[in-house]
């Protein structure tokens, strides 16, 4: 099995985060301030210039991902077929400050629309498997 089925099926295992979380409307509440804070805040202009300029196509694909990968529809998989999350970024030079600023923003983002603290820490847990492993640049 490999590491996206892994981490796919873990979130599966949870009683459905899409639930937990709160369904469509919070997920996507989320993903826009991710975005948001990604396009705000200084610290994360790295991650930023890995996006096109809008990011409308790129918090729409987040959260077809997210939704479901947390155990909703798979919009995703329905749109594009199978995510092949680290063949896709493999363009992108993703290292250690990458990673970081990526589970930071995140972090914030759920803190910031109110996701429960308990949820929001299995969440990053898994967040940060998946992060760790796109990386593809050396330190």
């Amino acid at each position: 099995m490999n590491t996206e089925t892994n981490h796919a099926a873990a979130a599966g295992a949870v009683s459905n985060l899409y639930t937990l979380i709160g369904g469509a409307d919070k997920l996507r509440e989320m993903v826009d301030r991710f975005y948001d804070l990604m396009e705000l805040e200084p610290e994360f202009a790295g991650i930023l210039a890995m996006h096109p300029s809008p990011t409308d196509s790129s918090r729409d694909k987040l959260f077809w991902f997210l939704s479901g990968w947390m155990g909703g529809p798979d919009l995703y998989i329905s749109l594009f077929g199978h995510p092949r999350l680290r063949a896709r970024h493999l363009p992108f030079a993703i290292a250690s400050d990458e990673r970081d600023q990526w589970l930071r923003c995140m972090a914030w983002a759920m803190q910031d629309v109110g996701i429960a603290e308990e949820l929001q820490q299995h969440l990053m847990q898994s967040f940060y498997q998946t992060a760790d492993w796109m990386r593809n640049k050396a330190e």
